[in-house]
């Protein structure tokens, strides 16, 4: 699972706008402001029948600052990222 869901940066992280591109989920903010200081991200690579699937998660950050629950504030009703 990726730690930027509970961040108190989420809505602002060059590098969690990344990863929502990757997922092709809608982006928290169009423009973000605020660059992680060395964030490590896990590519798990699977294949289903001819297709390849690519699935990041952010899961160690520098910059990481814990704010439960930040990104289920934003997206109230929305299922949180697994």
């Amino acid at each position: 699972m990726c730690i930027c869901i509970n961040c108190v940066y989420v809505d602002a992280c060059v590098t969690y706008h990344a990863v929502e591109t990757q997922h092709g989920q809608p982006h928290l903010t169009n423009e973000p402001d605020f660059e992680a200081l060395n964030p490590r991200i896990n590519v798990n690579i699977r294949t289903a029948a001819a297709e390849i699937q690519m699935e990041w998660d952010v899961v160690g950050c520098e910059s990481f600052q814990e704010e439960r629950g930040k990104w289920a504030r934003l997206r109230p009703g929305e299922a949180v990222p697994t």
